[in-house]
């Protein structure tokens, strides 16, 4: 009976601590936001708009969930079961279910933040990294079942089938462009059957004069050829052993395009974004976008500290 309330006072201790941590880094975190969001919040750090002032404040709201996934949290419900330990330094936390609905909300201003970190980190830059990941969403046996996303075509999922792993699955397709020392620049959710190439179109309104690495996938004469001739861009892809021109991949290139793999797997390893809680589409949207500016504020808190941006493990300790 001694021996068990000391476990249990040790897992208290350990947890207190646990949250203590969380805390501090909680309060980097929002300190950040706050500084590359001067003109887009008020004062309180609030989104202008009618209505009753929330005691909560929307970068709060924002710097929660990004602080949780740097933590590797993902589930609401086990965040705020450990927030229960630290109720002294979040007096005005809102309940989970407002926290969801506003976490909604504010998925634009996360994004207006993290493309803001990201220019800080490194803007002007003209060499990129271009990839796709599948998002399962539900096995593929319970595909046809699944009712999420079926409101509207533009957003409902579909099966998909992944080359790299050799799999089927259901869900979406996230789209990726990042620099060569691994900051996202632009990213992407669609359906699973959309081909990776389509995603370049998109690139083509936004980014010009830079050359982007792909792998076999983004093969097309006909995409090569328009990219370079509306927007100047230099699309730079592995030969295939079965072309009639075919070189040896330059070395440059091939090292370069791994970053964005190394990146993956670092929405993977740590940001578990394969893990879906949601229930709706605008959910799933939003935890993406937690997701990726977590991993781009620890990027940020590397690259001011002069460490190396990519190992973002350890970026808040």
């Amino acid at each position: 009976m001694k021996f068990s309330i000391l476990a249990v006072e040790k897992t208290v201790e350990i947890l207190v601590q646990i949250m203590y941590n969380f805390a501090a880094k909680f309060a980097k975190i929002l300190e950040t936001c706050k500084k590359f969001s001067t003109d887009l919040v008020n004062d309180l750090g609030n989104i202008p708009r009618r209505g009753v002032v929330p005691k909560f404040f929307d970068l709060e709201v924002i710097a929660m969930p990004m602080t949780a996934e740097s933590e590797s949290i993902d589930s609401e419900n086990r965040l705020f079961e450990l927030l229960k330990h630290c109720k002294s330094d979040f007096p005005n936390l809102i309940s989970r279910r407002q926290h969801n609905d506003r976490r909604k909300i504010t998925s634009g201003l996360c994004e207006q933040i993290r493309k803001r970190i990201a220019y800080e980190i490194d803007g002007g830059e003209d060499y990129f990294c271009v990839d796709s990941k599948p998002i399962p969403v539900s096995r593929t046996s319970r595909g046809k079942r699944c009712k999420m996303g079926k409101e509207e075509f533009s957003t409902a999922l579909d099966f998909g089938f992944c080359a790299s792993q050799n799999v089927y699955y259901f869900g979406y397709k996230l789209h990726e462009l990042c620099e060569l020392s691994g900051v996202v620049h632009s990213y992407d959710l669609s359906k699973a059957s959309v081909h990776d190439i389509h995603y370049l179109k998109d690139i083509r309104s936004t980014y010009h004069d830079c050359s982007i690495f792909g792998d076999k996938a983004y093969i097309s004469a006909d995409i090569q050829l328009d990219l370079f001739e509306t927007a100047n861009i230099r699309l730079e892809c592995p030969y295939r052993l079965n072309q009639k021109d075919w070189k040896p991949t330059f070395q440059p290139f091939a090292k370069a395009r791994k970053r964005v793999e190394t990146n993956f797997s670092q929405l993977t390893d740590q940001y578990m974004v394969i893990r879906n809680y949601a229930k709706q589409t605008d959910g799933l949207f939003a935890r993406i976008i937690g997701k990726i500016s977590a991993q781009t504020i620890a990027q940020y808190f590397n690259y001011i500290n002069n460490k190396p941006i990519g190992r973002v493990k350890y970026a808040l300790d």
